[in-house]
């Protein structure tokens, strides 16, 4: 865990708090056997070329990276759902592929069915110490049988207790239920990516394929402590669907988020310094309650909960941050996650996007691109100036550059 303090760059009256997790990353023959059940949709509406051959493409390239102690097996579902390969050795790369190639869209979609036809063989080749996965790829309209979305969630709540993680593979773009697909799989104890094309099926199902299936911590949580002496108000910067209450963290019960082999989780936090103008200066002074602060130079403490992938109580790692600490501005991974929550701001017209600017923001971003191995950042960079073409203007019509 990191963390950084700096002066906020669209407010310089405030502060921006940066804490970064990264999942440390094994080695190659520290990895356990997977068991994998590939669940694919191959209903109708999968049928066109950002669905369905999208999927088989990247899952072919997944199998290639996979070895001898590793199993696959591959359910379909449609009208009805059903068992295409059965457990197949990782080193019989032809057998799986084949299997994934003779792959067709149509019918209606049976999701509950095939869920469940997919976590009964998961349990069935289920390896004891290893990585039991169910990797689920469709675009989430489930419309035959099970189809409600608590319903769906309840099913999946029950057979995680067998530990089998889910991660969930979103396609297409019409029709595509991305929050339902991002709650399943969060109460499967996985993850959720969208794929859009073949690039990003390449980075989700190769090079990170370590973060993708093998996780190494669950239910993590984040809680900071702010010190009154130092701090007057505070905001998490996105995360909407992912807020707990504050008595969830120390409840093992709770269910949280994961973290993969070399995932990592960036958070920021804007802070109003005490003595500082606030937005809540409309509140009264409590009445039955009186604030009594201990003096300390301490901004906050950030504690962090985890558990071990096989493991029902969770282990705690706390930081503390000094006022001495903050710097005069974000630099580095820092700035450039500042950047982006920047842009997020700039895309809502958040009320509280302060000085932000299209043209600041690019600049801090190509001035802080560091390494771009695979040219991600180059990417997103394009995406902010076609978004600053887009920008509708003081008159409210649309400008283009």
């Amino acid at each position: 865990m990191t963390t950084n303090v700096a002066l906020c760059p669209w407010n310089k009256t405030h502060q921006l708090l940066h804490i970064g997790l990264k999942g440390r990353i094994p080695n190659a023959e520290q990895l356990a056997p997977s068991n994998l059940v590939f669940l694919i949709d191959v209903s109708g509406s999968m049928g066109p070329v950002d669905r369905l051959p999208l999927i088989k493409e990247g899952l072919k390239m997944m199998v290639r990276q996979l070895r001898a102690e590793d199993k696959v097996s591959l359910v379909v579902y449609a009208g009805s759902a059903g068992e295409v390969l059965a457990p197949t050795s990782g080193d019989q790369k032809q057998t799986i592929i084949n299997a994934i190639d003779n792959l067709n869209a149509g019918g209606s979609t049976a999701g509950g069915q095939g869920i469940e036809l997919a976590y009964n063989l998961a349990k069935k080749s289920f390896i004891t110490g290893g990585n039991n996965r169910v990797i689920l790829a469709t675009d989430g309209d489930f419309n035959v049988g099970v189809s409600d979305t608590a319903q769906l969630t309840r099913i999946i709540e029950e057979k995680r207790k067998d530990g089998i993680f889910l991660t969930v593979l979103g396609v297409g773009q019409d029709n595509l239920k991305d929050g339902r697909m991002m709650q399943i799989a969060d109460i499967g104890n996985g993850n959720y990516y969208y794929l859009d094309t073949m690039k990003e099926a390449q980075k989700v199902l190769v090079r990170e394929l370590g973060s993708t299936i093998y996780t190494i911590a669950k239910d993590v949580k984040i809680q900071i402590e702010f010190n009154p002496n130092t701090v007057k108000e505070y905001r998490l910067i996105g995360y909407e669907k992912r807020v707990l209450n504050e008595e969830d963290f120390n409840n093992d019960k709770k269910d949280a988020g994961e973290i993969g082999a070399g995932h990592t989780v960036t958070a920021l936090y804007e802070i109003v310094p005490a003595g500082a103008k606030g937005e809540n200066t409309s509140l009264d002074a409590l009445k039955y309650q009186k604030t009594q602060t201990v003096a300390s130079d301490e901004i906050l403490t950030v504690k962090l909960r985890y558990k071990e992938p096989t493991a029902d109580v969770s282990k705690l790692i706390t930081k503390t941050i000094k006022s001495s600490e903050i710097n005069s501005e974000p630099a580095g991974d820092f700035a450039w996650a500042a950047s982006v929550a920047e842009v997020g701001m700039l895309l809502r017209n958040s009320e509280f996007k302060g000085t932000a600017s299209y043209d600041a923001v690019i600049k801090a971003l190509r001035a802080n691109i560091g390494e771009d191995k695979f040219g991600l950042k180059s990417e997103f960079i394009t995406l902010v100036e076609t978004a600053q073409g887009l920008a509708p203007n003081q008159s409210g019509t649309l400008q283009f550059k």
